[in-house]
């Protein structure tokens, strides 16, 4: 994989090591763009990033990095170890660890200065209980299940920790709520978990709030409340399904073609010999497969056709099943 800075429109003609059978091209600039589009669309809510899972398989180190050259204070990760990489990149951010707080973990957040999500009672005992034993004063997000039914605490639990307000160095940062359906803008749960979740935040008066992901964002400004917390749209993901993709391209796959072969008319490719050449084909075998996360549900079969392949500019369709590690793509019109 490599982190580049490049725009969209320099394209890599060869990968840097001749042994290498593909390039994996990550656009910064792209990435620093869809995070500055989802901040305007918030304003004013601050906009903050997400950026578990190695940032969606895009680096998290360089991703964080270069968001927080671009002005993103505030980061999501899922684990303790991805708070540690965030850390180095970002030194003086937020960073809220989303999984919460493990038994005998609180020493590792103080470490580092990160902030467990609290979504359960337990958890909050064990965050006490650190902080009484340590003195550390560091803060913690309280999630609040507005109908995910995943993670959080219900309402009825949430509200009695508003109390908490009360006493100094609470170390209340963050209430959160999760929402389900934000891709489907019309879809009755948005407006069922924005009301309760306003309920909800409007008891701890003074803590910022934080809703939206990345296609509540585009739900409205009642989505959006102090916090928005985008994830798969800074990598490209569309968050409007139904609509054009607002967001840049971020990840570029090229393969090399590893031979090219002329097959007749009624020759089957494949495993299974599921496609069948119609005239005859030429084909190019290309050098990755569903080991490198190309799906093999993406094969073509005879009535069925696959994903297609850029090759030399021209779309083409595959020929066959996608094998473990080759990609079998009909370029005879090229």
């Amino acid at each position: 994989m490599t982190a580049t800075s490049a725009t969209a429109n320099d394209t890599p003609v060869a990968a840097p090591n001749p042994a290498a059978t593909g390039l994996l091209t990550i656009d910064l600039d792209a990435i620093i763009t869809n995070w500055k589009t989802l901040e305007s669309r918030g304003v004013p809510a601050e906009c903050a990033a997400v950026v578990k899972a190695d940032a969606y398989g895009c680096g998290l180190a360089p991703v964080t990095r270069a968001l927080y050259v671009a002005g993103c204070k505030i980061f999501f990760v899922a684990t303790l170890d991805e708070a540690r990489l965030a850390r180095k990149a970002a030194p003086s951010s937020t960073i809220f660890v989303l999984d919460g707080l493990f038994p005998l973990s609180g020493p590792q957040f103080a470490e580092i200065n990160a902030c467990p999500v609290i979504g359960d009672l337990t958890e909050m005992a064990e965050w006490d209980a650190f902080r009484a034993a340590s003195g550390w004063q560091g803060g913690m997000a309280i999630h609040i299940d507005t109908g995910m039914n995943r993670l959080g605490l219900n309402p009825a639990q949430a509200l009695p920790l508003a109390a908490r307000l009360n006493l100094s160095g609470h170390g209340i940062k963050l209430v959160m709520s999760h929402l389900a359906c934000a891709e489907m803008p019309n879809h009755a749960l948005n407006a069922k978990q924005i009301n309760e979740f306003r309920e909800v935040a409007h008891q701890f008066p003074g803590v910022t709030s934080s809703l939206a992901n990345s296609s509540g964002i585009f739900l409205g400004q009642s989505a959006h409340f102090d916090l928005t917390r985008p994830g798969a749209a800074l990598y490209g993901v569309n968050p409007t399904p139904e609509q054009p993709n607002p967001m840049k391209g971020v990840v570029t796959l090229q393969a090399r073609i590893a031979q090219i072969r002329d097959i007749e008319r009624g020759a089957s490719v494949g495993y299974g010999a599921t496609w069948t050449a119609r005239k005859p084909t030429r084909l190019a075998i290309v050098a990755a497969g569903y080991a490198d996360g190309y799906m093999r549900a993406a094969s073509a079969a005879d009535g069925l056709r696959g994903a297609d392949v850029m090759v030399a500019g021209v779309k083409c369709p595959l020929a066959g099943r996608i094998s473990m590690d080759l990609i079998a793509v009909d370029i005879t019109d090229v």
